[in-house]
């Protein structure tokens, strides 16, 4: 299983970056994918996930700016992230949930500048 994080970049604070975590197998074989960000220093923390059947959840500190999504066809899962912040900044993983095993996509980076 092979997943495939893209959509990092640099913006400024306010902007917006969509997120895509590129599956090699359904997307809706796995129990949850999810987000998760590591900044400097900073151990890697969820940020959003999404379940089979759709349920999400976010970190209190993207509620209202970061939506989690899925596209099944194209076997793909995005982070549409909004007002970004400075503290936003840190490099995203996507990982993919299907019990017991967990997979792990490469990071992207994202710099939100002030």
């Amino acid at each position: 299983v092979q997943l495939q994080a893209s959509g990092g970049g640099l913006v400024q604070a306010g902007g917006s970056l969509r997120l895509a975590c590129a599956a090699s197998r359904s997307i809706s074989s796995f129990d949850a994918v999810g987000w998760y960000r590591q900044a400097p220093g900073n151990q890697r923390e969820l940020v959003a996930a999404i379940t089979r059947v759709g349920n999400t959840n976010y970190a209190d500190s993207v509620k209202d700016r970061f939506t989690i999504s899925r596209d099944n066809a194209k076997n793909t899962v995005y982070l549409q992230m909004n007002s970004l912040k400075v503290e936003d900044t840190g490099v995203y993983y996507c990982n993919g949930y299907m019990v017991p095993r967990s997979f792990w996509g490469q990071g992207t980076l994202v710099t939100v500048s002030s």
